[in-house]
């Protein structure tokens, strides 16, 4: 093992001995504190010295001269976060960097003791829920002094990205668009991955609501494993049934694509044995054979709209709930 030791963080003392000038007047100019008559000439000679010495400003420290941080925590629901949501927390990310947060993620487990340690090593600025936050989470936000909370504690179900969202807006979002093409007997494709289970059958859920509003049959539900073999056996069976559907709605884009594939083999085509329409839009639907209708969310604007709606609050302004759109758009392709 090498006995190297880290390199030591530069402070505002090593800067303050570099220019000859107290600690007093380096900790004004490095934390721009307001009302001091130190001259333009004096700051440029910090700043110049704390930029040659490699001087960063030490986040603990500041946050007990402030009383929180400058980050902003971004709570996910706890299921795996597929691209939709990378692309999210990446427009917000940036959002937030402009404005001068640095955002953290957290996948919430439900158990709100973990938020509790989360809050008192981060001292966040603000914090945002996909999913509203509990009467006990929100205590726990309170007493840790985080304020600016959006939605706030409480919010009406609209308010619950998640689930007017990616869950029960998707699904909804899939039938509808089905039924307004003709098509009056539906089947829903679940994955077979068990971590999606929760998330798949609000989904489900969302094309059933839509497929009750327009006075149809139930629908027809299976999980569709990630493999065309598994996906044939399960249109097999859908077809062999009284009164097959003649449209699927598949959980996601992954397994409508197994969908496509299993027809192939069973020599079947999309859209004229079988509409079929997923979900997410990621890159290999435009490809697909045929390419793959699905649903989108506009997750550029939605993450932006998420770092505009917490920046306002933190400036002391309301947000409205319609701020947020909780629509889905259809990317029509040749698979419906």
């Amino acid at each position: 093992m090498s006995g190297k030791k880290p390199a030591r963080r530069v402070t505002s003392t090593d800067v303050a001995q570099a220019t000859g000038l107290s600690r007093a007047t380096v900790s004004f100019v490095l934390n721009d504190t307001p009302n001091q008559s130190i001259p333009q000439a004096t700051r440029e000679r910090v700043l110049q010295a704390a930029a040659r010495l490699g001087y960063t400003p030490y986040a603990p420290a500041r946050t007990l001269r402030s009383g929180r941080s400058d980050v902003v925590v971004l709570v996910l629901p706890g299921w795996p976060q597929g691209p939709t949501m990378t692309d999210l927390v990446d427009h917000a990310t940036e959002a937030f960097s402009q404005a001068g947060y640095a955002l953290v993620t957290h996948v919430h487990s439900g158990d709100p003791d973990r938020l509790a340690s989360l809050w008192a090593a981060l001292t966040p600025a603000a914090v945002f829920g996909m999913e509203p936050f509990s009467a006990e989470e929100a205590e726990g936000m309170r007493r840790a002094g985080i304020t600016a909370v959006v939605p706030p504690p409480t919010s009406s179900p609209e308010e619950d990205l998640a689930a007017s969202v990616w869950v029960r807006g998707t699904g909804r979002a899939q039938a509808e668009h089905l039924i307004a093409r003709g098509h009056t007997r539906l089947a829903y494709a679940l994955p077979d991955d068990s971590r999606l289970a929760v998330l798949a059958a609000g989904r489900a859920a969302g094309a059933a609501e839509a497929c009750a509003d327009a006075g149809l049959p139930a629908l027809a539900v299976a999980t569709a494993a990630a493999d065309a073999a598994a996906a044939a056996q399960v249109l097999a069976s859908w077809r062999a049934a009284p009164g097959s559907p003649t449209a699927v709605c598949a959980y996601n884009d992954e397994v409508a694509l197994a969908l496509l594939a299993g027809m192939r083999e069973l020599d079947l085509a999309a859209p004229a044995d079988m509409a079929v329409i997923g979900a997410d839009d990621i890159l290999a639907a435009r490809f697909a054979v045929p390419p793959l209708t699905t649903v989108a969310i506009d997750s550029a604007e939605l993450g932006a709209r998420i770092a505009q709606a917490l920046l306002r609050v933190l400036a002391g302004e309301s947000v409205d709930p319609a701020f947020f759109p909780h629509d889905v758009r259809v990317v029509l392709r040749a698979s419906t």
